[in-house]
């Protein structure tokens, strides 16, 4: 028995990912829970994300050593302890008030790399030094007046993270109906920690459109104001930075904005692209030079009735030809889901919401616990599977079941 699968924290009331979810939820107010989430419209492709694991089925190999299992993987030279890393999801500080921090100690302790969402609740330099030589990548929506995103791109190497991973699905908000139901705002104290500087006032961040400041006042929104088209030319947003005005920029192209943001990240950060779904575009993100694709569709919150990303992940594997990294995000909830995606193709995966959630539930603990279950999980499944190392993983361990509930092989 290797040290992750004899170390696993017992807690017998949180056994699996789908136990802190239902331990998560009585811990988090109406408004966090719902933004968390929530999904798009119907909310159709936030099901299927998690569905569309049980299309397919493990083949498992036996009567082979397993006695010595290596289920590390290595990424910007780094040993990462799990193909997985914690994924950028924003305002974690609406689930504990450690938020970022706590995630960033509990995947030091795991040696997992972390993402940080541009709209955090703490600064990436607080979280760059919680996680000391634990490597950080950094979520980015690229906005359309550049000085904001050149600051914080400038901030992020000067703090050593690896890379930056550009948001491109975003071009305007998916429709999130309990948001708008449930007025989302970001209540005080918290803020949206990497632009304070550009946000002098201490008003509610509101976070959708139509959203109004808790004192009943005047609109936060009042003080942001979405880009538009005048009829003539592109007027770019202005006022304080907020999520609902300035994340979506429906002007993003590839011929512009790879090379400008590769210009300004340099040799010191690598340029991934997050929100990547088809053959055609994983062409053109490697044409123009980036340097991985996230296979994601922002959790089911953009477009829904899009395809899951377990049923993207292929098509982009098979266009990538391995000339860049493809991971992929969104349903994980087992370290099965785990080896079922690797064997798809992918060369790692993230995780979102069960870390939002095991932060709900015991903060830095909750996260530990959490990547200490998927851990074990997932190592046993390569047991149980007949492999030693994740390089081993492929296709051949797969079957996926038709309408008729016949496997077929891939």
């Amino acid at each position: 028995m290797s040290k992750a699968l004899a170390n696993v924290p017992v807690d017998p009331h949180a056994l699996c990912i789908s136990d802190i979810e239902r331990l998560a939820a009585p811990r988090m107010t109406l408004q966090t829970a719902s933004y968390y989430n929530d999904g798009a419209d119907s909310g159709t492709t936030l099901r299927e994300n998690i569905s569309a694991f049980s299309k397919y089925r493990i083949r498992p190999r036996v009567l082979r050593d397993i006695s010595v299992i290596d289920t590390s993987v290595e990424i910007f030279g780094h040993k990462n302890t799990l193909p997985l890393g914690v994924a950028p999801t924003a305002m974690q500080c609406l689930a504990h008030p450690d938020g970022e921090k706590a995630t960033a100690r509990a995947s030091r302790k795991a040696g997992i790399i972390m993402g940080l969402s541009s709209f955090a609740t703490t600064t990436l330099e607080e979280v760059a030094d919680e996680s000391q030589d634990n490597p950080n990548v950094l979520q980015l929506y690229l906005f359309e007046e550049r000085e904001h995103s050149r600051k914080l791109i400038a901030r992020a190497k000067k703090a050593g993270y690896k890379a930056v991973f550009l948001t491109v699905d975003t071009p305007v908000l998916g429709r999130r109906n309990l948001d708008i139901r449930n007025k989302f705002t970001l209540p005080k104290p918290w803020k949206i920690a990497n632009f304070e500087e550009d946000n002098d006032s201490d008003a509610v961040n509101a976070v959708m459109s139509g959203s109004s400041s808790a004192s009943g006042g005047s609109s936060a929104v009042s003080e942001s104001t979405a880009g538009y088209h005048d009829g003539t030319k592109r007027v770019p947003p202005s006022g304080k930075i907020r999520f609902h005005t300035h994340a979506p920029n429906p002007t993003l192209n590839w011929e512009r904005d790879i090379a400008w943001l590769k210009q300004e990240c340099g040799p010191e950060m690598q340029v991934w692209v997050k929100g990547i779904a088809t053959a055609e575009d994983t062409e053109l993100a490697i044409h123009y030079g980036v340097d991985g694709i996230v296979v994601s569709n922002h959790g089911g919150r953009q477009l829904d009735g899009a395809l899951a990303t377990l049923d993207a992940l292929p098509e982009v594997v098979e266009a990538a030809k391995g000339r860049v990294p493809v991971h992929v995000d969104g349903g994980v909830r087992h370290g099965t889901d785990i080896f079922k995606a690797l064997a798809l193709g992918c060369d790692m995966v993230w995780i979102g919401r069960p870390v939002l959630w095991s932060l709900a539930y015991r903060g830095q603990e909750g996260v530990e616990l959490c990547l200490a279950l998927l851990a074990a999980e997932f190592e046993r499944c390569m047991a149980l599977a007949g492999v030693t190392s994740v390089s081993q993983i492929d296709k051949s361990y797969l079957v996926k079941m038709d309408a008729a509930g016949f496997p077929h092989k891939l």
